[in-house]
């Protein structure tokens, strides 16, 4: 059973969006199932700090042993931080995704696209659990 923590939204493509502490800023990771079906991670490409997405555009890749998949921004943003941790380690991706395997740190651009994430009940209720 993956964890899903109550305190986060999510996107339906399995990434999350935790909230930095300072208003409109937010980690980006993968969601702790997302991690578990690709396997050991091996490889995360992210963008550089100052690059700007559009919701559900493509913004890296995570490559595992079984596979190599897209991550989508969740929300209109900025790039303001890149975890530097998971570039050194990916694994950290697989060990504490919700914690130090966060991926990017975003100020959204747009407040309005929250209403169009999940929340915890309702990612639950995708992925199956």
């Amino acid at each position: 059973m993956s964890k899903t923590p109550d305190d986060l939204l999510y996107s339906e493509e399995h990434e999350y969006l935790k909230f930095a502490g300072d208003e409109g800023e937010y980690f980006v990771g993968i969601t702790d199932y997302a991690q578990g079906e690709l396997g050991d991670v091996v490889f995360v490409e992210t963008p550089a700090v100052g690059d700007t997405f559009r919701r559900t555009e493509v913004f890296g890749t995570v490559e595992a042993v079984k596979a190599v998949s897209d991550l989508f921004c969740p929300v209109s943003c900025e790039i303001i931080d890149v975890n530097a941790a998971v570039e050194a380690d990916p694994s950290v991706v697989n060990s504490d995704p919700y914690g130090d395997g966060w991926l990017i740190k975003v100020r959204i651009t747009d407040e309005s696209e929250l209403d169009q994430l999940l929340g915890p009940e309702e990612y639950r209720a995708h992925i199956g659990g």
